[in-house]
């Protein structure tokens, strides 16, 4: 049975789909319980409203939330749609991910390092923060992996790792010295770095420019609607990790052909 279902030729992409929304599912927890300090690992899913647990079949991602119509099975609170949004963007960027890049360890890297940026994307947008316990050891878990990975190389991510961070925190530093104010927060700079630890130092480059253009055009239509005008803050680690996933899925043959302009010789 296991050989036939394996000469399906979607069936391993369908596999990837389906963890990819099941995986969205805990997301959604890590996204809601981080922030607040709450426990994300024994405590049962459950309403927020009533209390009650969830019901496993109450709980089948993206499906339950429209079969109960976005609302709780118990006490009818309504449920967001972000909750199988976030389940379909990780499924869906879990299915592009796994089809561009193919069966190999960079790419089980790669699953892992999106489900975490879809992660802090959100949180990062909900309250303004990047948890350490992402940011951090991300970059631990990317050198690791660079270590061990027969694919990757160990001297590109540590120079990511320096390259990202340095980059960021030499910016907030000269921002802080003529502006007198802080202009990012320390968690995009280990974001960077992080970033550099799991795609080398050669995406650094297309990472920020590709964040910057996105986020100060978003910025710039979010500033003319609020009162706050080109004073608005907005969370700067959504673009950073979008840029990512897009050096990700071919953004990686524009970055390698826009540093061989300034290094033409072969830097690992």
């Amino acid at each position: 049975m296991a050989e036939v279902l394996n000469e399906i030729p979607w069936f391993d992409d369908l596999l990837i789909f389906v963890l990819g929304a099941l995986l969205g599912s805990f997301a959604n927890v890590l996204i809601y319980r981080v922030p607040r300090n709450e426990e994300f690992v024994k405590e049962p899913s459950h309403c927020t409203k009533c209390g009650k647990p969830i019901r496993w079949y109450h709980n089948i991602p993206i499906l339950a939330w429209f079969i109960l119509r976005g609302k709780c099975a118990s006490c009818g609170e309504r449920y967001s749609f972000r909750y199988p949004l976030v389940e379909m963007i990780m499924a869906g960027l879990f299915l592009a991910v796994f089809m561009y890049v193919g069966p190999s360890w960079t790419v089980f890297e790669y699953l892992i390092f999106t489900f975490f940026l879809v992660v802090v994307s959100f949180i990062d947008f909900d309250h303004m923060i990047l948890p350490h316990i992402f940011t951090l050891s991300g970059i631990v878990v990317g050198l690791i992996g660079a270590a061990i990975n027969p694919e990757r190389e160990f001297l590109s991510a540590l120079y990511g790792v320096l390259l990202g961070g340095g980059f960021l925190w030499a910016i907030a530093h000269i921002y802080l010295a003529f502006r007198k104010e802080e202009g990012m927060g320390g968690g995009d700079i280990k974001l960077l770095a992080w970033i550099g630890a799991v795609l080398g130092w050669k995406a650094i480059p297309f990472v920020i420019l590709g964040s910057s253009i996105v986020g100060s055009v978003v910025g710039l239509l979010v500033s003319f609607g609020s009162k706050n005008g080109l004073k608005t803050v907005i969370p700067f680690g959504p673009y950073l990790a979008l840029a990512a996933i897009v050096y990700i899925l071919g953004g990686q043959v524009l970055g390698e052909w826009y540093i061989s302009l300034f290094f033409p010789t072969q830097v690992p």
